[in-house]
């Protein structure tokens, strides 16, 4: 069986993702912004589930999270 090892670029975002799986998160990214729920964090990208659809998005291309969106004016 094939082990795979994997490198984490920004362990505290890693951790403060996988604290949120499961509700609601607005991500920035280099092209713009998903807003869904959080649906799953491995290391080198998180899944987000927004209109039936799901975003993969790198890690590396997340400038920033806010969880829990609707505390936040839009």
């Amino acid at each position: 069986m094939n082990n795979i090892n994997w490198t984490v670029s920004d362990p505290y975002v890693f951790q403060t993702l996988q604290a949120v799986v499961g509700k609601p998160v607005v991500v920035q990214t280099e092209r713009g912004s998903v807003r869904g729920t959080l649906k799953q964090v491995v290391p080198d990208h998180i899944v987000v589930e927004s209109g039936g659809n799901s975003f993969y998005i790198r890690t590396q291309q997340i400038i920033w999270v806010v969880p829990n969106p609707q505390l936040v004016p839009e």
